[in-house]
């Protein structure tokens, strides 16, 4: 995937694998583990449009749901209690998608 040439694949499959079970996603954890809240401002970026697929310049929900397979094919989708408090836990601004600042925040957090 995409997101491996730019994290550490051991880093990648360790995060994955502690979020495998549904309704375990821990968005800051995940972060942690795979390292890209060490990553530099451009490195979250590079992720952010990656992870917005349809180049609209936000992560919206349905995105959102699709997040673990930007890192892997295979990983799950996250469920929809999951997907709810990540979104919330990042929009800022209330609109219900992610902006790039506001992913930016919660990848740091």
């Amino acid at each position: 995937m995409a997101l491996a040439g730019l994290l550490n694949e051991a880093d990648i499959k360790a995060a994955l694998n502690g979020c495998a079970a549904a309704d375990s996603f821990n968005f800051k954890s995940f972060f942690k583990v795979c390292g890209l809240a060490t990553k530099s401002a451009d490195d979250v970026k590079k992720a952010f449009k990656i992870i917005d697929q349809d180049n609209s310049g936000f992560i919206e929900e349905e995105e959102l749901k699709l997040f673990l397979q930007n890192f892997s094919a295979s990983a799950r989708v996250l469920t929809d209690k999951e997907t709810k408090a990540f979104l919330a836990a990042a929009d800022d601004d209330g609109d219900g998608m992610i902006g790039i600042e506001e992913f930016t925040v919660i990848v740091k957090a």
